[in-house]
């Protein structure tokens, strides 16, 4: 009995949301919504609903560079996205494991706080983050408030969003995405060295947008697998995420989780690419 078509292999390295809205989880649905196998290695368990975020415990880092090197050592990874680590043991055993595999799309998704407002990486590690991820990432996707806390200043407008992903790619990133569904018209910021690029689109109303950055990230990697240029992949993924809220179902009492598998035998919502605007400017 021959096999089916071969999928490429999308790795996730975050934590563990046990709601499925964000983490590994989100990131894995993801990755099938996108025709890609997801392999994934648990950097932190959490306690979380959809309401808040209780704990965080952080796995032995010895653990979590053995998952690593294991899908590696057996697995064709095509890409791979980091989320959510824990502590700085963490950090250091993720750029270890990774220095060899430079060479693969790496998107960076700086989770360093969640909406409730736990920390999950420290601020006198932000330095250190900045140093071991800056260098590997092909693509970088903070939110604003994850730019501000990168740089050390505040960031929140849409002109703040521009000169922060600026400053960003300065620092040794060769793509960044600063994106902005905090704004009363949601805008993406790209930035590549030379082209200024502003996403917008509709708000979604909707009370289920937890994991938006997880998602965004694991499907513009997905997409970048699939031979997508970095601009291409973030319009995909943006459009991707508008639909996975707007055909989303209740779940849980706070903010719930997106329908990463809306693709699945639903019909889809007018919101995404035809009702986005797209600005570009030389920088």
């Amino acid at each position: 009995m021959s096999q089916t078509a071969h999928k490429p292999v999308a790795l996730s390295i975050a934590g563990f949301d046990p709601s499925g809205g964000a983490g590994v989880l989100a990131d894995l649905k993801s990755f099938a919504a996108h025709d890609c196998y997801g392999v994934a290695a648990v950097a932190a368990l959490t306690a979380q609903n959809t309401r808040e975020v209780r704990r965080v415990a952080p796995v032995e880092s010895g653990l979590l560079r053995q998952q690593i090197e294991m899908l590696f050592e057996d697995v064709a990874i095509a890409g791979v996205k980091i989320g959510l680590l824990g502590n700085r043991r963490n950090m250091e055993a993720v750029a270890e494991s990774l220095a060899a595999h430079r060479a693969l799309p790496i998107v960076v998704d700086p989770v360093l706080r969640s909406s409730s407002g736990t920390e999950f990486v420290a601020p006198q590690d932000l330095p250190l983050y900045r140093r071991l991820f800056f260098p590997q990432a092909r693509v970088l996707t903070p939110n604003a408030e994850e730019a501000g806390r990168l740089l050390g200043i505040p960031v929140a407008t849409l002109e703040e969003m521009k000169a922060a992903a600026k400053l960003l790619q300065e620092q040794g990133v060769p793509h960044v995405v600063v994106t902005g569904g905090h704004l009363d018209k949601p805008a993406d910021v790209y930035w590549d060295g030379q082209e200024l690029d502003v996403f917008s689109g509709q708000k979604v109303e909707s009370q289920s947008t937890h994991g938006t950055g997880c998602t965004f990230s694991s499907a513009l990697l997905a997409n970048l697998i699939h031979g997508k240029t970095v601009k291409e992949s973030i319009v995909l993924a943006k459009a991707f995420v508008s639909q996975a809220i707007a055909r989303a179902f209740p779940i849980g009492s706070g903010q719930g989780p997106l329908n990463h598998l809306f693709r699945f035998g639903e019909n889809t919502v007018r919101v995404g690419i035809s009702e986005m605007v797209h600005e570009t400017a030389r920088g």
